[in-house]
C-alpha cells in the first residue's frame, strides 16, 4: 500500500496543470500551489503517507462533516427541519435556491446549510463556547490535541464575508436562524479555519469508515446508521455541484474544501485525505480529485463494486 501511495504522489508531482488557489480568501491565496499530500489511515490502525502529509492547511468545508456530526448528536433528526438532504446543483455560495425554498438550505454542505448547522449547535451559547466544543470534538476523533484554528484565515474570511452574510441574513429573515448573524458567522469562519494535516484528517475520518467507531480507541462516536447517513450525504453533496462527477470518477463518499483538501471515506477499509491547494472550476482540489481517482482504480475500493 505504501508503494501505491508513493506512486500517486510521484504522479501528482509531475502534473503541469495544478488548478487555481482560492484567492477570494486572501490568506488562502498565499499558499504555494506546488504542494501535494496524501495520507491513508486504515481501520486496522495502519497509516500510509506521501508528500507533505504533516503540513497543516485550512480544512475549510471539510469541517462541515464534523459540525454535522455534532449537530446530529445534539438534535437527532430534528436537524432536518432546519436544513435539507438534497444535492444543490448550484455553486456552494449561491443565494438563488434560498429564494425559491423559503430560506431553508438544500443540504448541510453548501455554505448556507453549514451556517444553519452552526446556528443549531450554538444552542444559545456564545461563539467561544461553541468553538471550544467543535475543536474538542475534532481533536478527539483525530486523537491529536495540537489541532488549532488558523486565526489569520478566519480574520481573512470575516473581512470578506459579504456573500456569506447575505446568505445568513436571508435565512434569518425567513426565521431559520435563532442567533445573531455576526456571532453565527464568526463561529462558522473559525470552524472553516481549523488547520489540519492530511495525517490528522485521515485519522479524524476513520469513524465514518468503521460504522461510527473511532479507531484505534474503539469508542463509538455515532451509531452505525448515522455513520452511513453522513457518508450518503458526503456522496451526494460533498463536492457541491460537482458531486455527481466525483461519484462517477472516484465512487467514494467525500468532502472537499477550498483550502485544497479532500477527505474520502472507504467504508470498511479506511479514510483517505489528500491536499493540493489548486482548485478546479467548481472549487474542488484538481490534483486531489485525480489522486483519489488513481487510488480507487488501483485498489478497487469504490462503494459501487469491487
Amino acid at each position: 500500500m505504501q508503494d501505491l501511495i508513493d506512486d500517486i504522489a510521484a504522479a501528482m508531482a509531475k502534473a503541469e496543470e495544478r488548478g487555481k488557489v482560492a484567492d477570494y480568501i486572501p490568506e488562502l491565496g498565499h499558499v504555494d500551489p506546488q504542494q501535494f499530500a496524501i495520507s491513508l489511515a486504515t481501520v486496522d490502525g495502519q497509516v500510509y503517507s506521501a508528500g507533505c502529509a504533516t503540513t497543516p492547511f485550512s480544512i475549510q468545508s471539510i469541517s462541515k462533516v464534523f459540525t454535522l456530526t455534532i449537530a446530529l448528536g445534539q438534535m437527532g433528526d430534528s436537524l432536518w427541519t432546519k436544513v435539507g438532504r438534497e444535492p444543490s446543483g448550484d455553486p456552494f455560495n449561491s443565494i438563488v435556491q434560498l429564494e425559491h425554498e423559503s430560506g431553508k438550505p438544500r443540504n448541510p454542505f453548501i455554505n448556507a446549510g453549514a451556517i444553519a448547522v452552526v446556528d443549531a449547535i450554538m444552542m444559545g451559547h456564545e461563539p467561544k463556547e461553541t468553538l471550544g466544543e467543535i475543536l474538542s470534538f475534532v481533536r478527539y476523533i483525530a486523537d491529536d490535541d495540537s489541532i488549532c484554528f488558523d486565526h489569520a484565515v478566519a480574520a481573512s474570511e470575516m473581512a470578506h464575508r459579504d456573500r456569506n452574510a447575505s446568505l445568513a441574513h436571508f435565512m434569518k429573515a425567513f426565521g431559520h436562524l435563532r442567533h445573531d448573524v455576526d456571532k453565527v458567522l464568526g463561529t462558522y469562519f473559525h470552524q472553516c479555519a481549523i488547520a489540519m494535516s492530511c495525517e490528522q484528517l485521515a485519522h479524524a475520518g476513520l469513524f465514518l469508515a468503521s460504522d461510527g467507531v473511532n479507531k484505534p480507541s474503539n469508542i463509538r462516536v455515532v451509531a452505525p446508521q448515522r455513520a452511513r447517513r453522513i457518508n450518503s450525504l458526503m456522496m451526494m453533496c460533498g463536492h457541491y455541484d460537482a458531486s455527481g462527477e466525483f461519484a462517477f470518477r472516484v465512487g467514494l463518499p467525500g468532502k472537499s474544501g477550498v483550502g485544497g483538501g479532500i477527505l474520502a471515506i472507504a467504508p470498511g477499509h479506511g479514510a483517505i485525505a489528500v491536499w493540493s491547494p489548486g482548485l478546479d472550476a467548481y472549487g474542488n482540489s484538481l490534483l486531489g480529485t485525480q489522486a483519489l481517482e488513481m487510488f480507487v482504480q488501483r485498489t478497487g475500493w469504490s462503494v459501487f463494486g469491487h
